[in-house]
This record gives C-alpha cells, sequence and structure tokens, in this order.
C-alpha cells in the first residue's frame, strides 16, 4: 500500500466554509484517501510559505514530516501567501515554492497541487479581512508558477482549477462535493503512478 504525506493549508486540513468547523473523515480530500493508501494528514489552517510562525511555515515545519518511507508527498500550499498583509511579489512566491520543493524532492516524489483561483465573492466574506481584489489577481498567475516549477523539478502537476470549485460562501475553500472531486482526480494518479 502506498504512504503519502498530505501536506498543506486548510484545504488539506478540511476548513468547512459554512461554519468554520473541520470536515470529518469521511468529507475531507485526504481523509477520503485512506480507504485507498496509508495517508498522514498534516493540513493546518493558514500555513504558508512566508508565515514565519512555527507550524504555519511550511518550510520549517516540513522537515519534521519528511521521511524516505513515503512513496509520495501530496502538497497543496500556497493561497494563504496571497494575503494582503503580505504584500508578496510573484517572483519571491515563486523562489519560496521552488525552496520548499527543493527542501522535499530528495526525499520523495511530489504531485503539486495548484490552488485554485480565489472567487471574487471573498471580497464580501470573513476572508475580506485577509484578501482583497490584488490577492483575486495574483491568484489567476498561479498556474503558470507552479507548472513550470512542476515541470522543472519533475513533480506531478495537479491544476485544481480542472477538477474542483472553491465555495460561493467564501470564495476560498471547497464544500464536501468538491473535496470528493479532489478525493477521486489524487487515487486515479496514484493509482496510475
Amino acid at each position: 500500500m502506498k504512504k503519502i504525506l498530505c501536506f498543506g493549508d486548510s484545504n488539506t486540513y478540511g476548513f468547512n466554509p459554512v461554519d468554520f468547523s473541520r470536515y470529518d473523515e469521511t468529507k475531507r480530500w485526504s481523509a477520503i484517501l485512506k480507504k485507498y493508501f496509508k495517508i498522514t494528514e498534516k493540513g493546518c489552517n493558514n500555513r504558508s510559505l512566508f508565515n514565519n510562525e512555527g507550524e504555519l511555515n511550511s518550510l520549517e515545519i516540513i522537515n519534521k514530516y519528511l521521511s524516505k518511507d513515503y512513496d509520495y508527498i501530496i502538497l497543496q500550499i500556497g493561497i494563504n501567501d496571497l494575503q494582503f498583509q503580505y504584500d508578496v511579489d510573484l517572483n519571491k512566491f515563486s523562489e519560496k515554492l521552488e525552496e520548499l520543493i527543493n527542501l522535499i524532492k530528495n526525499y520523495t516524489k511530489i504531485i503539486l497541487l495548484c490552488p485554485n483561483t480565489i472567487d471574487n465573492c471573498i471580497l464580501k466574506s470573513y476572508f475580506s479581512s485577509l484578501f482583497n481584489k490584488d490577492s483575486i489577481e495574483k491568484s489567476k498567475k498561479l498556474v503558470e508558477i507552479y507548472k513550470k516549477i512542476a515541470l522543472k523539478n519533475n513533480c506531478i502537476f495537479v491544476d485544481l482549477n480542472n477538477i474542483a470549485s472553491v465555495s460561493k460562501i467564501d470564495g476560498l475553500h471547497y464544500d464536501i462535493e468538491n473535496h470528493q472531486k479532489i478525493a477521486n482526480s489524487l487515487k486515479e494518479i496514484l493509482d496510475n503512478n
């Protein structure tokens, strides 16, 4: 049975946009995969590449989980870096993402998930205190960044925009149906690689 680390942010954690709870193991994509593979879930709300606070700092915390025992690491990270507090230059973002990839790739294969474009409805949600129009525009440019980095570093590239849609409640997180779509797609990739 393949051993897989699912590492990422609130969409790996299973954040429910309806009530801010965590989806249970029958509903979040990373847990759904436990039916088929040996999964270690390490999602965390607000985890990013630029946050320097312990568990939220991807570059710092990933070393805690790296192991040659994993067949794959599924990496879903980056959307929180578009919060306006970071004022991220996309070239710097690209460098940080590649730095994270470089930490991982010597241990195992990587499936790199490109986050969905942030929906405009975020500007009327609770998360408008963190994301603005600039965040939305930057999110539209992520596909090319992720695709380029995946190709350069021999990662399996998955554009979540082609698989799932973010909730119209907050424009950032997934509902149950879309978690299932992601799980189905990742199962097919893992079965064929």
